[in-house]
């Protein structure tokens, strides 16, 4: 049964985001719920950063905690750790999860997300990215937030400027249950697997629980970096990840509460459960 305050929020968001768009102003959309919560993802999606109405975005904020409430937030005392979910007697087993699923329902210090070095998020209408998915559920202000830092860097760099592989930025979270967002460019495979491809993407994932430290994040989700569109393989993009956790995990111990691999394949899923 639809929501009927969410129908009138969906409603006057598209009406205000359509009414923003310099191509879309008149676009027809049918009556049907998920047709227009279609039309909206995109509108954003396609929007360029800049400012919005406060009212607008107050109305949007509204629409998308509600959406996260329905589609299910998940906490971390519902996620259980390697050892009590397999047994696991790996080092660690007491700090590390899996868990499969969509990573925006988690409520955890910090979700990661697989950014491209314009690090705006993803323009393709409705795309299914990790990217795309991160941007719609926490709303447009991240893509301001990516934007701000895009141009500082800019302004230091040249105008020219593209995040490097293997850095870690932190943005919040702004609609998401997680407080953060840590953006991290991985490597592109267009070939054979090489040294170079291997170490950037350890570097993801230490500048990533590096920045987790620094600020006081105890609790992270990774994505499965690199993997999928970006060509990593999937079983040596796992190993990578698990051996570079423990590393960490072995000096820096007490400052994590807990580091859980999300997957959304059923592949990755089996690589990650071998390994932990």
């Amino acid at each position: 049964m639809i929501n009927k305050a969410q129908e009138e929020r969906l409603d006057y968001l598209l009406e205000k985001f359509k009414k923003d768009s310099l191509w879309y102003k008149d676009l027809e959309v049918g009556g049907d719920y998920q047709e227009k919560r279609r039309a909206l993802r995109s509108l954003m999606n396609i929007r360029m950063p800049g400012a919005m109405a406060p009212e607008v975005l107050e109305v949007q904020d509204e629409f998308l905690r509600e959406e996260a409430a329905e589609k299910g937030i998940v906490t971390l005392e519902e996620i259980p750790t390697a050892a009590r979910q397999y047994g696991s007697r790996k080092s660690f087993g007491d700090k590390i999860s899996v868990w499969q699923g969509d990573i925006t329902r988690l409520q955890v210090g910090a979700i990661v997300n697989a950014a491209n070095s314009q690090m705006l998020g993803c323009f393709h209408p409705c795309h299914g990215c990790i990217d795309n998915a991160i941007h719609s559920a926490a709303g447009i202000e991240l893509r301001e937030a990516c934007s701000q830092y895009m141009e500082h860097r800019k302004v230091q760099y040249g105008k020219e400027y593209e995040e490097p592989t293997g850095r870690a930025v932190l943005t919040e979270g702004y609609n998401l249950p997680a407080e953060y967002v840590i953006h991290t460019v991985g490597p592109i495979v267009y070939g054979s697997l090489t040294e170079k491809l291997k170490e950037d993407l350890r570097n993801c994932y230490k500048n990533i629980l590096k920045c987790c430290v620094e600020h006081g994040i105890r609790s992270v989700a990774f994505c499965c970096i690199s993997t999928g569109e970006f060509h990593f393989p999937n079983d040596e993009a796992a190993r990578i990840a698990v051996a570079e956790v423990r590393k960490y995990l072995e000096k820096h111990q007490e400052d994590f509460d807990r580091v859980i691999f999300n997957v959304f394949k059923d592949v990755d899923r089996e690589l990650y459960e071998d390994l932990v």
